[in-house]
């Protein structure tokens, strides 16, 4: 965060070949969706976009240098929103929230969190996979990629559930392996262990996801809660001197804005100059994710992604009662999720910030 992984029974031009099929046929789906009849009493249908959603106009996504580029080669930067954790909020991942976070938010893609403890994983491997795989097919059914969140936080070394990331990992590989529309997160906020733990961790995981899937971008979680190590009293040189041993890879970098100011911000900056980055969760409050907002620093730092073609994912597509989910409570009970009504003050923020 030196093994070989296996070689792939299919080869990459195939592989490729077979994700240009089921990207043409992730297009034809989205307008499908949208030309169906709307069931009584729902919301009516949005309007057809009138661009090509995320995935079709982007396709497969590579690192190139220290940039997440398109099918192109393009520097491109994926902005959205991560759900919360799916064992307490799957009600707000629904048809209707969904929709409302690729047309009316006009998002880029969708970070699903699988929690490891805390009533997740641990619990139901083969339950919170297939619900996993259930929100991964919905956003790309709307033309949005994936983050596929092994979202580990206590114990915070990734190690201590290595076995359940391998098979957790090689089941989700086996089925989006033709798929350009997914990237891996592995470890989303290790603590309390050494980058070379985490780093360990990586190369043990990377390839049982490259066994499967040779092209898709892994990213790698840092240390102290995905820092770089500033909360821990160290910086990013630990990983530009010590990089994880494998390609086509980035690392992670979370801050909430009221509680990481300057040192934090400035690592940001000093770390993308120097290894790519994918900021796969911020918020605007404290890093407990609730208090009050900081908008004036949080835009600070989405001018520097702005400018330096971060992707970004935003905590939380939820109602939980905190600041940071963006959905006033209650919400996930309804049928109303479009528009800026049903939104917490942070919710109106972000949602105007992706849609630009």
């Amino acid at each position: 965060m030196h093994q070989h992984p296996t070689p792939p029974t299919v080869t990459t031009g195939r592989r490729r070949m077979a994700r240009k099929a089921l990207l043409a046929a992730s297009a034809l789906g989205v307008v499908t969706a949208l030309m169906a009849p709307v069931r009584a009493g729902a919301a009516p249908a949005p309007a057809a976009p009138t661009a090509a959603t995320p995935l079709a106009a982007n396709g497969q996504l590579s690192v190139c240098g220290r940039q997440l580029c398109n099918a192109s080669g393009q520097a491109i930067a994926l902005n959205g929103m991560s759900t919360h954790g799916t064992q307490w909020y799957a009600q707000c991942v629904t048809d209707g929230s969904l929709d409302a976070l690729a047309q009316d938010w006009r998002s880029d893609v969708l970070r699903v969190s699988t929690y490891v403890q805390e009533g997740g994983y641990e619990t139901d491997p083969a339950g919170f996979t297939a619900r996993a795989q259930k929100f991964v097919d919905a956003a790309h059914a709307r033309g949005m990629y994936a983050v596929i969140d092994w979202h580990m936080l206590t114990p915070g070394d990734p190690n201590a559930n290595l076995a359940r990331a391998k098979t957790f990992f090689t089941a989700m590989a086996k089925k989006y392996k033709n798929h350009p529309g997914v990237l891996y997160e592995i470890a989303n906020e290790p603590s309390g262990v050494s980058w070379s733990a985490i780093k360990s961790y990586a190369e043990q995981i990377i390839p049982v996801i490259r066994a499967e899937d040779p092209d898709a971008v892994v990213l790698v979680g840092t240390r102290a809660w995905s820092s770089f190590g500033v909360s821990e009293g160290s910086d990013e040189s630990e990983v530009v001197n010590n990089p994880v041993n494998a390609s086509n890879i980035m690392y992670t970098f979370h801050f909430y804005a009221a509680s990481h100011r300057e040192e934090y911000l400035n690592t940001l900056d000093r770390a993308s100059d120097r290894l790519p980055v994918f900021v796969t969760e911020f918020g605007t409050q404290n890093y407990a994710g609730e208090g009050a907002n900081d908008f004036t620093m949080s835009q600070r730092y989405l001018d520097l992604m702005k400018r330096k073609k971060i992707s970004w994912t935003n905590w939380n597509y939820s109602d939980d009662h905190r600041s940071g989910a963006v959905f006033k409570t209650g919400t996930c009970n309804g049928s109303t999720w479009a528009g800026t009504g049903v939104l917490k003050e942070a919710g109106v923020w972000i949602r105007d910030r992706i849609r630009q």
